[in-house]
């Protein structure tokens, strides 16, 4: 196994620590006869732990340790694969190496365990090559992700050779990217050790923005302005304002969903982490995605500055925003920053009012996203409908006038007319 580990070129840089490299230690001291049973044992099955952990958080099945080497294989960010993921498979002398990491890749495919299995005296390899995984719900792991993995490990697993193999890798570049932006459709930052990490949300909400009821000529605003981002066309950052419960944040996690497949990305960036925006932005602006780095909730009291690194991100800085980064934002305030009447009391010339050069400074920032998108609380009737056509989704029992008489009273002993407050009329009346 480590003499095939040790053709590795273009996929040369795999972690040290991984469990591929791991068990190709424990399989040259094996080999080698360095350690005594026992200790090897012991780290085999450290590595299966490990593996089973992985497979666990992605859920595999089958064989693992296929797999595992097909989730190598598409997460390896190298030159070649990046390469492949923008332009995909040209002719160059790099596919010469990538050919020869396949080759090697291939015979780790088909690996014979059964030496080691017999002189361990363990069946750990024989079991997670025909592994059976428990089921597990959905939000447990990322099932999109899994079924990439599966269906790419089943194709290579069945390549005739390297060549064949070369294109199913190759293609899947092209169609999905590599990395973990190749993978997943939504991430988190977080700043560790003075630089910027990404980490894959596994669990955000499947929504459609079919299942948001009413509010259509606010997602066909939305749609619009997205459909030209992700088309390569001139787009507008998007501020979605209005009252709470409105659907704002699920029209933005639905966007995600429904043009991943083209290549949309989103990264969720908290107000404190403001600072690192621009850091991001250098980190993905070369990749073949289109991100929208998306801020919940957006709003600034009078003494918080952290606007001023969004506004010179949007708009003004030295480096100009790369044409594949938007910026999509919510908040419950229109104009996102708090506003004071002192703010208004600037004098000159004696006594004369001006509009106070603060005023402007904080209206500066809305004024960036070019697409403005209002979600109000809904009028009675357009409330009913939302909660009957909620209702009807999900087979509740009841006359449209005794589900209307339910909404009436929830609206009053709860936070009033909104999408959500229906919603969580749909989620009381299905517990009776």
């Amino acid at each position: 196994m480590y003499k095939e580990i040790a053709k590795f070129i273009s996929y040369g840089n795999i972690p040290k620590d991984s469990i591929l490299h791991r068990m190709g230690d424990i399989f040259r001291r094996f080999d080698e006869e360095d350690d005594s049973k026992a200790e090897l044992t012991a780290e085999v099955y450290h590595e299966i732990h490990r593996l089973l952990a992985l497979a666990t958080d992605y859920g595999f099945d089958g064989n693992l340790w296929q797999n595992y080497l097909t989730f190598l294989l598409i997460t390896d960010e190298n030159p070649f694969s990046i390469t492949c993921e923008k332009v995909g498979a040209n002719e160059g002398s790099v596919n010469l190496f990538a050919k020869n990491d396949f080759r090697a890749a291939m015979h780790l495919f088909h690996y014979d365990f059964s030496k080691i299995e017999e002189a361990l005296e363990t069946d750990v390899f024989s079991i997670i090559t025909n592994y059976k995984a428990v089921g597990k719900k959905d939000l447990m792991y990322n099932r999109s992700v899994s079924e990439k993995v599966r269906d790419l490990s089943g194709k290579l697993s069945a390549a005739k050779d390297e060549e064949e193999f070369f294109n199913h890798v190759t293609a899947f570049y092209k169609d999905y990217g590599v990395g973990m932006f190749g993978l997943n459709k939504a991430f988190r930052i977080s700043d560790t050790d003075d630089r910027v990490v990404f980490h894959p949300i596994n669990n955000m909400e499947v929504v459609k923005l079919s299942d948001i009821v009413g509010y259509e000529y606010q997602k066909e605003k939305l749609v619009e302005n997205t459909e030209a981002f992700v088309a390569g066309k001139k787009a507008n950052n998007c501020l979605l304002y209005g009252d709470s419960g409105t659907g704002k944040s699920t029209s933005i996690k639905a966007i995600v969903n429904e043009y991943y497949d083209r290549g949309l990305r989103m990264i969720e960036v908290y107000k404190h982490q403001f600072k690192d925006i621009s850091t991001v932005i250098s980190m993905i602006k070369n990749r073949n995605y289109k991100f929208i780095i998306y801020m919940d909730d957006l709003s600034f009291e009078e003494f918080e500055i952290e606007y001023k690194f969004l506004k010179a991100v949007i708009e003004g800085g030295v480096e100009t925003k790369p044409d594949n980064v938007l910026i999509y934002a919510t908040s419950n305030r229109r104009h996102l920053i708090k506003e004071n009447w002192s703010d208004r009391d600037d004098m000159e010339n004696g006594g004369g009012i001006h509009r106070s050069d603060t005023v402007e400074e904080k209206l500066s920032l809305v004024n960036r996203f070019g697409c403005q998108i209002n979600f109000s609380k809904p009028n009675q009737n357009e409330y009913f409908n939302i909660v009957l056509e909620l209702a009807h989704k999900n087979h509740i029992p009841m006359t449209d006038e005794e589900l209307c008489s339910e909404a009436n009273k929830w609206e009053l002993s709860h936070n009033g007319r909104s999408g959500r407050s229906a919603q969580q009329l749909i989620n009381h009346l299905l517990q009776l």
